[in-house]
């Protein structure tokens, strides 16, 4: 009878032990999630007043090998509710087609040809920045994808007579024709609401996306001289801005639609690149952002640099869900102290209640619900994600495209 108290002592140790450290990584990182989702329920997007004067825009929409989509993205592009003198839609064409081209230069537009041994969003940018006259206000940056509402261009003028430096748009999906699909545009909306909606609301800057943002033309041409990224350029440029204080904006009502991912092989591919990404700059910078922290109270640039290290959210609920009911099953039935089931029963509330919060309400019906069987897919792919994420930072990682036509949500 000693000997199996004793067992059961040292079992309940080294469980109790697992179960500590799970709780304290799955509880810090449900509880970043819940307290921002919590409080984008509070965001309200605010009046403001029509503007009388018109922003100069620069609409820079690079593209690599593009050229299913480009023509169809360029004439949608044209059709802003927007004086036409005051804006223009650059096409920066690497890799395209002759003919593309071609059919480009009969629309009216700006069209730029550049080409690289390694091609970046970066590098495209900066050339053609380098082509292009300074009279710009702003500058709009659009993936080769990306559809913009007509009144887009208007928001982003008024709200840049707010004086802010950064503003980003609601990315939202252009299609949800695969399960897949409807999980990635889900997947947008709970980070748009906890990064960026949530974030706004207790006065921190919103998450930038890496397309439908716009930026003072003169800062961004500036900035982007020192961005060298590979892969995550989006990244650097909020760490740039939030290290050196400035705020970005967010504008839940100025709408671009962006194509979901469709297959297996190019949603792994591009999450790949984007943990490759966090992990880099969270390496880079997380000590640099403790500093800022403790000499010059910067919070903001902190927090950026602790969402780098967050896990990705279907692989947190999955983790959470897995863990949490296993355990919480566990110690009901040995009746281990009650403090242990009581703080899972905390986490997985916590962590269902953060993506409740955040899931618009239009995708509550059938076809979501016919796509969380693709759930445990996406953790698959996650996971496979993560453990071929070294080195995929240095290298250019292209995401294809090919949906041409919107499905505009009401």
């Amino acid at each position: 009878m000693i000997k199996k108290e004793k067992m059961k002592i040292e079992f309940l140790s080294v469980l109790n032990v697992f179960q500590i450290l799970l709780l304290v990584h799955l509880g810090l990182a449900t509880l970043y999630i819940f307290i921002f989702a919590f409080f984008g329920l509070f965001y309200k997007q605010k009046k403001r007043r029509q503007a009388t004067k018109f922003h100069k825009m620069a609409v820079l929409i690079p593209g690599y090998k593009e050229d299913t989509i480009i023509e169809d993205v360029a004439h949608e592009a044209l059709k802003q509710n927007y004086p036409e003198v005051a804006f223009d839609i650059v096409v920066i064409a690497d890799s395209f087609q002759p003919e593309t081209l071609q059919r480009l230069r009969m629309l009216p537009i700006k069209v730029i040809e550049v080409s690289f041994e390694i091609s970046t969003k970066s590098k495209a940018l900066n050339k053609a920045m380098e082509q292009l006259p300074d009279d710009y206000d702003v500058a709009v940056i659009l993936d080769a994808d990306n559809v913009m509402e007509t009144d887009f261009l208007k928001k982003i003028n008024e709200a840049f007579h707010e004086n802010f430096i950064a503003i980003q748009g609601h990315r939202t999906a252009k299609n949800t024709n695969t399960s897949l699909a409807i999980l990635d545009a889900v997947s947008e909306e709970i980070n748009n609401h906890i990064f960026r909606k949530g974030h706004r609301v207790i006065g921190l800057s919103s998450a930038i996306i890496g397309s439908g943002m716009a930026f003072r033309y003169g800062f961004f041409k500036t900035m982007m001289k020192s961005i060298k990224a590979i892969g995550g350029f989006d990244k650097e440029i909020e760490l740039s801005m939030l290290h050196d204080g400035y705020k970005i904006e967010y504008l839940h009502d100025a709408i671009v639609y962006d194509e979901k991912v469709q297959k297996a092989e190019v949603f792994s591919n591009q999450r790949r690149r984007w943990l490759s990404a966090q992990l880099h700059y969270f390496r880079q910078d997380i000590f640099k952002a403790i500093k800022a922290l403790i000499l010059k109270g910067n919070i903001d640039y902190f927090d950026k640099a602790i969402q780098f290290i967050q896990p990705p959210r279907i692989l947190l609920l999955g983790a959470v869900l897995i863990f949490g009911i296993t355990f919480l099953a566990i110690n009901i039935l040995i009746q281990n102290h009650q403090v242990y089931w009581i703080s899972w029963a905390i986490v997985i509330s916590s962590c269902v209640l953060a993506f409740l919060f955040s899931i618009p309400r239009t995708f509550y019906n059938s076809e979501t619900l016919r796509a969380m069987a693709a759930v445990p897919k996406g953790m698959l792919l996650m996971m496979s994600s993560l453990l071929k994420i070294k080195g995929a930072n240095k290298k250019f990682i292209h995401t294809q495209h090919g949906v041409t036509t919107t499905e505009k949500k009401k």
